[in-house]
């Protein structure tokens, strides 16, 4: 029944995709169009706090960043709110197939909501996937809106448990709170599942869809980074607690992980290891995401920011994207989220702008850019909007 299962996934993956990140990279096809427009908020109002509360919201945090980009910042604050149900499920864009809870995107937003200072929203935001949770400790690839179900077959990502835990712990870090007991269970449970998945962290895991969202044949770079980055991040909130023991039997997984993804994926870190070029998934091998830096992965970052460079000036998804010209929002702002981290000011700077100088006319960041430089796919996009909120939140304190 798994393996029928898998089979009907992949096959509708390729036949139906959605919103255009999960057509083949091989196939162009045709150019996405902007998704929605400037009203895209009313369809989301329900049960949402009301628009006239929105600056009372906004004061009770703060609104990171310097005065050029801080209509921008606000805007996707907002949007954040307005994508955000009362359950704490974050729809990923506005409406269509856009209209799920991914456990990254919802990671990212809660992040973004603990470091502007809406820590109670934080929580909300990763507490959706308490019921979510599967039995073995692992999460599907993405969840409806009005409760933890599925919306078709479509094959589990191993990604989801490392992102959540590396949330917990940046939430837990940047509001100063405990980790709530609901979500102590829901760490636990994933960080099992993360050692189940990697023997302890001496083998890497199955096969798996990640932030491409395409079947894969074999292990991603995109997958194993954030598996390592959610044991490192648990490692130290079982520590914060006093639980040295655990920590340290989680710590040394999360290390050997790490040395195995050197093994198999340095010294270039492409997609595959060996083979399918680079991508933005070695930007999750960087801080906030790993401990330290390693000169080769930066290397390899540079050499994806260079080689995925496309007319409108973003990135693609990975130089071995489909050549239609069009930039990625998400990526290229993981790339200056991780250039903020590291100090990278200059850099940070150039993308942090360039996302700015490309939202739509109603403020929002778009999820594509054309090459003409026109916005694409829906917008907002919950991930980017958190990505900026994070970059220049980051740029802040340098």
């Amino acid at each position: 029944m798994r393996r029928r299962r898998a089979l009907v996934s992949i096959l509708a993956l390729l036949i139906i995709g959605a919103g255009g990140s999960f057509a083949l990279p091989s196939e162009p096809g045709p150019l996405p169009t902007l998704a929605n427009g400037g009203s895209w908020a009313t369809a989301l109002a329900d049960g949402r706090p009301g628009a006239h509360d929105d600056r009372v919201w906004l004061e009770s945090g703060t609104v990171p960043g310097r005065a050029a980009h801080h209509e921008v910042v606000e805007r996707a604050l907002l949007d954040l709110r307005a994508l955000t149900r009362p359950d704490g499920a974050v729809a990923a864009g506005p409406s269509g197939p856009w209209a799920y809870a991914w456990p990254r995107d919802n990671s990212f937003v809660a992040v973004a909501y603990a470091v502007t200072g809406h820590a109670e929203d934080a929580w909300r935001v990763l507490r959706f996937f308490v019921r979510a949770q599967l039995d073995d400790g692992g999460f599907e690839a993405r969840y409806t809106l009005d409760g933890p179900g599925v919306p078709d077959n479509r094959p589990r990502q191993a990604d989801g448990a490392g992102w959540l835990l590396w949330a917990i712990d940046a939430v837990r870090s940047a509001s100063g709170d405990p980790v709530p007991a609901d979500l102590r269970s829901l760490r636990d449970r994933a960080i099992q599942h993360v050692l189940d998945l990697t023997d302890d962290g001496v083998r890497l895991p199955p096969p798996s869809p990640d932030y491409w969202e395409v079947p894969e044949r074999r292990v991603t770079l995109g997958t194993v980074a954030p598996l390592a980055a959610g044991l490192e991040a648990s490692a130290r909130s079982r520590a914060a607690e006093g639980d040295v023991v655990q920590a340290r039997h989680i710590s040394r997984a999360a290390a050997a992980l790490r040395s195995l993804i050197g093994e198999r994926f340095g010294p270039t870190y492409q997609r595959h290891g060996d083979r399918g070029g680079l991508d933005a998934g070695a930007a999750m091998l960087l801080p906030p995401f790993a401990d330290a830096a390693d000169p080769a992965v930066l290397a390899a970052v540079r050499g994806y920011a260079e080689q995925a460079l496309r007319p409108a000036g973003g990135l693609a998804p990975g130089v071995a994207w489909k050549s239609d010209g069009v930039s990625w929002t998400p990526e290229t702002a993981l790339v200056a989220y991780t250039a903020a981290v590291s100090g990278d000011r200059t850099l940070a700077t150039r993308w942090r702008d360039w996302l700015a100088a490309h939202a739509t006319s109603w403020g929002s960041l778009p999820e594509k850019v054309l090459p003409d430089g026109r916005p694409a796919g829906p917008a907002p996009l919950a991930w980017t909007a958190a990505l900026f909120v994070l970059i220049e939140a980051e740029l802040a304190a340098l």
